[in-house]
């Protein structure tokens, strides 16, 4: 998937906006409930290598200082009045996490520009490997990666991002809504040498790059390529292993007998 990339102009990344970033990723990453409304309490923060060597020595008092701003967040989003800049309570529902206590976790990446930071967040302490969960980054840019939904379907995004397609499933963390707007988009379980755009929470029987989807940007038609071990079908057809065909607008792509994606083009 496209990633916007600007650099800040003579600014230093510094803890008070990576806990800034934290406090936003949280927001974004809601799972709402009846009566609950979870939010991410593990954080895979990526720095680029220069700032990951600079911050290296004082990540322990980053992370004690964003524990604690974590908490004040969480206890006034459980206020009937929530504090400035907060969002309002949902219906009287509990804001709460699921871990005993918030994951930070920090990692260089060279893909970051300096200055900069991404966050990959998860509900929960059993997270699988790869890139999944609620993504934000520093300037501006929004959740690039599947979104949880609620109970009516709704997913949040930018407003900004051109959506191309919607791929729909339900996968063992339950339903799920994936936004297009890449011209490429990389499925299966995802893996540290096999990173994916859609990473799927399922058995071994889905590979860790499972299925590739194209768009071409000059007519706006996707084609799909299966790179698995188990097979990919749409519509009922079996995809010839590493040859592209065409995908239509509307389609079911099913990975090996373990899980079904429901494709629609959007634009």
């Amino acid at each position: 998937m496209e990633r916007g990339k600007r650099i800040l102009d003579e600014a230093k990344l510094n803890g008070h906006v990576i806990v800034e970033e934290l406090m936003r990723n949280m927001e974004l990453g809601q799972f709402e409930m009846a009566f609950t409304v979870l939010l991410p309490c593990v954080f895979t923060i990526y720095l680029h290598p220069d700032d990951y060597s600079r911050l290296s020595g004082v990540f322990d008092l980053v992370i004690e200082d964003a524990r604690r701003v974590l908490r004040t967040r969480v206890a006034d989003l459980n206020k009937a009045t929530p504090a400035l800049g907060l969002r309002k309570r949902s219906k009287g529902k509990e804001y709460k996490i699921a871990c005993r206590e918030w994951e930070l976790d920090f990692l260089p990446e060279a893909e970051v520009p300096p200055g900069d930071v991404e966050i990959h967040s998860e509900l929960n302490e059993a997270a699988p490997i790869g890139f999944r969960g609620t993504r934000t980054t520093l300037i501006g840019r929004e959740p690039s990666v599947t979104k949880r939904t609620g109970s009516s379907g709704d997913v949040q995004r930018d407003a900004s991002e051109t959506i191309y397609a919607a791929i729909s499933y339900q996968d063992d963390g339950g339903p799920q809504t994936y936004f297009v707007t890449g011209n490429n988009v990389r499925i299966g379980r995802g893996g540290e040498e096999q990173p994916v755009e859609l990473a799927l929470r399922s058995t071994d029987e889905i590979s860790r790059q499972h299925l590739l989807i194209r768009r071409d940007p000059a007519t706006g038609a996707f084609s799909v390529l299966d790179a698995s071990t188990n097979g990919t079908w749409v519509n009922g057809k079996r995809l010839r292993k590493g040859a592209e065909d065409v995908l239509p607008k509307r389609a079911q792509i099913g990975l090996g007998e373990a899980l079904t994606l429901l494709f629609e083009v959007r634009a």
